[in-house]
């Protein structure tokens, strides 16, 4: 996993007055939890947090929190709902040998059977849950859909990766090829000539 480092420091007042005024600053409030009973409260620039947030790359956190340093990974963003400004962020921290949950991007690899056949293919989901000790979790986890044939589907179920746990249901649908109109027409055709 890609590493980036981010600065804050830590909030000495907690709750939605100070976390308004910490807004207004251009500071976004954010919690560390895993590193005791109690979450480490702290603010970050949101400038900073750009790169972490706004990408589809997964990162493993450097925190810098007063001069403090810990290893995380984000947990859960919140957003406003009507603006989309970043309101608060959740950091896990993470331990060498200790398996944590997180979603990586699916990059799917080749051309599949069922595209040459005249089909498009369906992304259904973009990120799937793993879990596995966070020196092990990979950038994007690759499908080979080379022969993922016309009107089929790749599940879940179906895949495995050396070394991580998929936490994701086995029954959710990764990606499909579904008939298009050119495809049923060129069946059709086919058909016609044989017989």
């Amino acid at each position: 996993m890609k590493q980036i480092s981010v600065s804050g420091q830590k909030r000495e007042t907690v709750g939605k007055k100070a976390s308004k005024l910490l807004r207004k600053e251009g500071l976004v409030p954010c919690n560390l939890y895993g590193i005791a009973d109690e979450a480490l409260s702290f603010a970050v620039p949101a400038a900073d947090l750009r790169k972490v947030v706004y990408t589809p790359h997964v990162y493993v956190v450097e925190l810098n929190i007063d001069g403090e340093q810990h290893l995380a990974v984000m947990k859960e963003l919140q957003f406003h709902p009507v603006s989309d400004a970043l309101l608060h962020i959740d950091f896990l921290e993470v331990i060498d040998g200790k398996p944590i949950t997180i979603g990586i991007p699916v990059k799917l690899n080749g051309l599949a059977q069922g595209v040459r056949d005249g089909g498009k293919i369906n992304l259904a989901v973009r990120k799937l849950d793993v879990k596995a000790p966070y020196k092990q979790i990979p950038e994007t986890l690759e499908i080979d859909v080379t022969n993922l044939q016309l009107g089929k589907s790749i599940k879940v179920g179906q895949l495995q990766f050396e070394g991580l746990e998929l936490v994701t249901s086995p029954e959710v649908v990764v990606c499909s090829v579904k008939a298009t109109r050119a495809s049923r027409s060129a069946a059709a055709a086919a058909e016609a000539a044989a017989q």
